[in-house]
C-alpha cells in the first residue's frame, strides 16, 4: 500500500503540469492532435461534442502561437495541422509559418461542427473525424488529458471505465488531503522529495509574470498596479507587488502569451494565483529557498484541497481556491498556528465564494488581483485571532465542513448560474 506521503507526491504530478495557453482550448488542441494522428490524413469533416464548461471557457482567450486567434474551430485546427499530443499540454508549441498559413486555409473551408453536449459531466470533449474512407471517435471526460474512448473506423482502439457521477475518478484518490494533514506535512516533508517540481513552477510561472509587467496583454492590470506604485498613488507595500506579479502572468497567458506556466488543479491561471504571490512575498521577505518551497506546498496543496470539492469547472471561480491556498500558505510563512491557517481559509471562502466563472479571458487577472488582495486582508485577520463565525452564512463548524460546504455551492447551487452564464455568453 501506497503511504500518506506517496500518495501526496503523486497527486502533485498529476495536479502541477506544465501547459502552454488557456488548458481548455489546449485540451481541444491535444484531442485533434490525438485524432488525427491516429486517422494518419487531415480530415475533411470534423464534428465536435462539447460541454457547457468546455465551450464557456474557449470562447474568448487567445491561443498561443496562433497570430491572436480565438474559439472552438481554431484550437482545433490548431490541433490537426500543427499538433503533437505527444507533449501533452505543450501540444501546440511548436507552430511554424508554413503551419499557421494551413490552419487558416483549413479553417476557411468551414468543415468543423460545434454540438452542446446534453450531459452533466462538466468537462467533456468528444470529436469526430473523418476522410472519405476512415474516421476516428475520440472521447475526453473530467480532466484534460483523460481519453476515455478510441474508436477508428468502429473498432476500439481504447476504452478506459470512468465514473461519470465522480469528476475526481481519473486521479488519485483524495481522502487524504485535510488542512490539518497539509499544514503538518509542510513542516516536516523531506524538501528534495517536492523541491524538483516547486523549482519548475517558480521558473515558469516568474517568467511569464516578468512578461505580463513587460508587454501589452489584455487589460495590462497587473503592469497597471505597479505603475501606480511607482507613481505613489499605490503603496509600495508586498501586498500590492504580490496582486500586480500574479495578475500579470494571468494578463499574459490570456492574451496568447506563448510562454508555458505550471498548472494546478487543471488551470493555469489557479497555478499562477497559488504561486506567484508567495514567490513575490518571499523575495520580499529574503525568506530562503526552503521556505519558499514549504510555502509554496501550503499553497498548492490547500487549493487542490478546495477545488476537489469544488469540480474541475464550474460556476466558481478557481482563482478563489487558489487564493485560499495564499492565504494559507501566508499565514504558514509568517509562522502561524494551525488554528490561524484555518482561520485564514475560512475568511477567503466566507468573503469571495461568489465570485464567478464567465470564462477564460482578459478578466481572470481583475479576479487574480482581488483575491490575492483578499487573501492578504483575510491572513491578517487570522494572525490577529479574528474569524468569520460558525453559522455565517457559508461557514462551518470548523475548516473541513467549511470547504465542503463551498463544494455543495459550487457544484449545487451554482448550477443554474452555469447554465445561465452559458447562455448570456452564447447569445
Amino acid at each position: 500500500m501506497e503511504t500518506k506521503i506517496e500518495k501526496v507526491l503523486k497527486i502533485l504530478e498529476e495536479e502541477i503540469v506544465a501547459a502552454e495557453g488557456c488548458t481548455e482550448p489546449i485540451a481541444l488542441s491535444y484531442a485533434a492532435a490525438k485524432a488525427k494522428r491516429i486517422l494518419g490524413i487531415i480530415p475533411n469533416k470534423v464534428d465536435v461534442f462539447l460541454s457547457g464548461n468546455i465551450i464557456k471557457n474557449v470562447k474568448s482567450v487567445t491561443i498561443p502561437n496562433s497570430d491572436g486567434m480565438v474559439g472552438i474551430e481554431a484550437a482545433i485546427a490548431m490541433g490537426l495541422i500543427a499538433g503533437d499530443d505527444r507533449k501533452e499540454l505543450m501540444v501546440i508549441s511548436d507552430v511554424t509559418s508554413e503551419q499557421l498559413t494551413e490552419v487558416n486555409e483549413f479553417l476557411a473551408k468551414d468543415i468543423i461542427k460545434t454540438h452542446v453536449h446534453p450531459g452533466d459531466i462538466k468537462l467533456y470533449i468528444r470529436l469526430e473525424i473523418s476522410n472519405d474512407e476512415d474516421n476516428v471517435v475520440l472521447e475526453i471526460k473530467h480532466t484534460h488529458t483523460n481519453v476515455t474512448q478510441i474508436l477508428k473506423n468502429s473498432k476500439i482502439l481504447l476504452s478506459q471505465v470512468c465514473n461519470d457521477g465522480d469528476f475526481n475518478s481519473s486521479l488519485t484518490d483524495r481522502k487524504v488531503l485535510s488542512v490539518k494533514f497539509i499544514y503538518d506535512l509542510a513542516k516536516t516533508i523531506d524538501i528534495d522529495l517536492i523541491r524538483p517540481i516547486f523549482q519548475k513552477v517558480v521558473n515558469y510561472n516568474s517568467a511569464i509574470a516578468e512578461e505580463g509587467l513587460k508587454g501589452k496583454y489584455g487589460v495590462n492590470i497587473g503592469k497597471m498596479i505597479l505603475e501606480n506604485i511607482e507613481k505613489g498613488i499605490y503603496g509600495n507595500d508586498v501586498r500590492n507587488k504580490a496582486a500586480s506579479y500574479a495578475s500579470a502572468g494571468s494578463d499574459a497567458r490570456m492574451s496568447g502569451c506563448a510562454l508555458p506556466v505550471m498548472t494546478t488543479s487543471g488551470s493555469g491561471n489557479q497555478g499562477m494565483t497559488a504561486s506567484l504571490p508567495i514567490i513575490k512575498f518571499a523575495a520580499e521577505k529574503n525568506l530562503s529557498e526552503e521556505e519558499l518551497i514549504r510555502g509554496l506546498f501550503v499553497s498548492h496543496l490547500i487549493t487542490i484541497h478546495v477545488k476537489t470539492n469544488v469540480g474541475r469547472l464550474s460556476a466558481y471561480c478557481g482563482a478563489i481556491c487558489a487564493a485560499a491556498g495564499v492565504a494559507a500558505s501566508l499565514t504558514y510563512l509568517h509562522g502561524g498556528s494551525y488554528e490561524m491557517v484555518c482561520a485564514a481559509i475560512t475568511n477567503i471562502l466566507g468573503n469571495l465564494s461568489g465570485v464567478i466563472c464567465d470564462g477564460a479571458k482578459a478578466s481572470c487577472a481583475m479576479k487574480i488581483s482581488s483575491g490575492i488582495y483578499s487573501a492578504f486582508d483575510a491572513t491578517m485577520l487570522a494572525l490577529n485571532k479574528n474569524v468569520l463565525k460558525s453559522g455565517d452564512g457559508i461557514v462551518g463548524v470548523d475548516i473541513e465542513e467549511t470547504i465542503r460546504n463551498v463544494g455543495e455551492l459550487a457544484q449545487s447551487g451554482m448550477k443554474g448560474t452555469d447554465e445561465t452564464i452559458l447562455d448570456i455568453m452564447t447569445k
